[in-house]
């Protein structure tokens, strides 16, 4: 019986500690684009507020799509071209926001068309092993800008 105990304090003891660090990063807000039925395509944009140390997000899971890839836009020749890439560093006590004219999250291959007011669920995974499972709202409207509202902390 004491052993019992032993495992139930020791899983308690994990299970806040990883959620303790899973806490530092937390959605501000976010959406999904809604597409018209054909386009088989979507992106998710979003404001995460870091807590905590640096971390970086390097993956995200979606149930609703083929893939889920972290995306940034360039300018190549004169160009604007999306691109693939590895990783998004928030840094410390700092924010990361994906926004159509930058960082993203592209959601490829639509298993059915997105519905506008609805919710998808996605998991955002971090470099230290975290995960973090957010609700986003599907939207045809662009996010709202967050530029000229100065946050003072």
């Amino acid at each position: 019986m004491k052993q019992i105990f032993k495992h139930m304090f020791n899983f308690v003891l994990l299970w806040g500690a990883s959620f303790s660090a899973m806490a530092n990063v937390v959605l501000v807000d976010g959406q999904v684009r809604a597409m018209p039925p054909s386009v088989p395509n979507s992106a998710a944009y979003l404001t995460l507020e870091n807590h905590g140390p640096s971390i970086k997000l390097i993956a995200v899971e979606a149930n609703f799509v083929k893939e889920a890839q972290l995306h940034t836009v360039i300018e190549e020749d004169g160009m604007v071209k999306m691109r693939q890439v590895e990783s998004f560093t928030i840094p410390q006590h700092g924010n990361l926001t994906l926004s159509e004219s930058g960082k993203h999250i592209m959601l490829l291959g639509l298993k059915q068309p997105l519905v506008s007011g609805e919710s998808v669920n996605l998991i955002l995974k971090f470099d230290n092993g975290s995960e973090l499972p957010v609700s986003l709202k599907v939207s045809k409207q662009a996010m709202a800008k967050s530029e000229g509202h100065h946050h003072h902390h």
